[in-house]
């Protein structure tokens, strides 16, 4: 045989546009994360003010001013409501002012993302040192001693993310890279449900009783992670029904290369660049990064906005995977009553 020939032999025009297709991943996730990450900037950081009436409207305009609008300035009534509304989420930190005082309050919650309440810290105190003031911050939902960084829910996440596509990746290409009729997908459906309670206590016990890195409810933090691994494992089996092997590469792409960077972990939304900060919360890495700090830090308050995007990932990753299974199986047996026209 000729090189030629044994190129052809060795690597098949399949193997090469796979091959390809690997190699676009790889550009796609050094983009992505580069992207993310390699210059964080404040933008508007939601801030609540809290100062005498007659003062809060211009120091609001003040701080909205700001150059680069690193700050969402909106006044607060008192101390409690801004506590409250950190509870909640509702704002990322929140600025009291006392006029007999030379010294103003920041109140963080580094529970909901160190690298946030950090560059919070460095904002406000740059402008309170223009207006000759100085800033004590008080940490208000501080991360546990295990969790010095606030990552742990992250990378609890993503280790949800990773057990959920690579568990839909087996079980699909385990006896072809596409459900061979409805009944085989629901089975796989079910396969995936089973495992994704399984994992969901792994990762909960790992991170909670093992390693006592992330505080908040076991059972909360289980249901949560049965939740994501099903919703990325249902999404991946659609994708495959869909595409195939290819779909394995998709469910990568979604998951991997534009949900985990863009998921507010190590740089919550804030600090990311819009197109990132925009596509986080709609993606299983961002929703479920937000809901396991929220269970941790913030007694459940904000799940509201991740909840519902989980959920939705799972119920249009199983809806899409039966369907199309039906649709193939009517195919199927369209061709096998399809009348033979004899040869002349």
């Amino acid at each position: 045989m000729t090189f030629l020939q044994e190129v052809r032999s060795a690597v098949s025009i399949r193997a090469a546009l796979l091959v390809t297709g690997v190699l676009g991943l790889m550009v796609a996730f050094i983009t992505s994360y580069a992207g993310a990450f390699h210059a964080p900037k404040p933008t508007d950081i939601a801030l609540g003010v809290v100062a005498p009436a007659q003062a809060r409207g211009a120091l609001v305009t003040k701080l909205d001013g700001l150059p680069g609008s690193p700050l969402d300035p909106r006044a607060l009534p008192s101390r409690e409501v801004a506590l409250q509304q950190l509870r909640d989420r509702k704002i990322d930190a929140a600025l009291v002012v006392d006029p007999r005082s030379t010294t103003d309050r920041l109140l963080v919650a580094s529970g909901g993302g160190a690298a946030l309440s950090q560059a919070t810290e460095a904002v406000v105190k740059a402008a309170d040192r223009a207006e000759g003031r100085t800033l004590r911050t008080e940490d208000v939902r501080p991360a546990a001693d295990g969790d010095s960084r606030s990552l742990s829910s992250f990378y609890l996440v993503v280790g949800w993310c990773v057990g959920g596509y690579l568990c839909a990746a087996i079980l699909a290409i385990s006896a072809g890279a596409r459900p061979a009729n409805t009944a085989r997908a629901v089975i796989r459906l079910g396969a995936l449900a089973v495992y994704s309670l399984l994992a969901g206590l792994a990762g909960a016990v790992v991170i909670g009783p093992v390693l006592n890195a992330l505080p908040g409810s076991l059972f909360g933090l289980w249901g949560l992670g049965a939740l994501i691994v099903f919703a990325v494992g249902a999404t991946t089996l659609a994708f495959q029904t869909l595409l195939g092997v290819i779909g394995i590469g998709l469910a990568i792409l979604v998951i991997v290369v534009f949900g985990n960077p863009s998921a507010g972990g190590a740089y919550p939304y804030p600090l990311l660049p819009p197109f990132w900060r925009a596509i986080g919360p709609a993606l299983p890495p961002g929703a479920g990064t937000w809901a396991s700090r929220s269970l941790a830090y913030f007694g459940g308050n904000g799940l509201t906005s991740s909840l519902p995007v989980l959920s939705a990932w799972a119920v249009g990753g199983v809806l899409l995977s039966v369907i199309l299974a039906a649709l193939r199986d009517r195919d199927r047996r369209n061709n096998t009553l399809a009348p033979v026209t004899p040869r002349a």
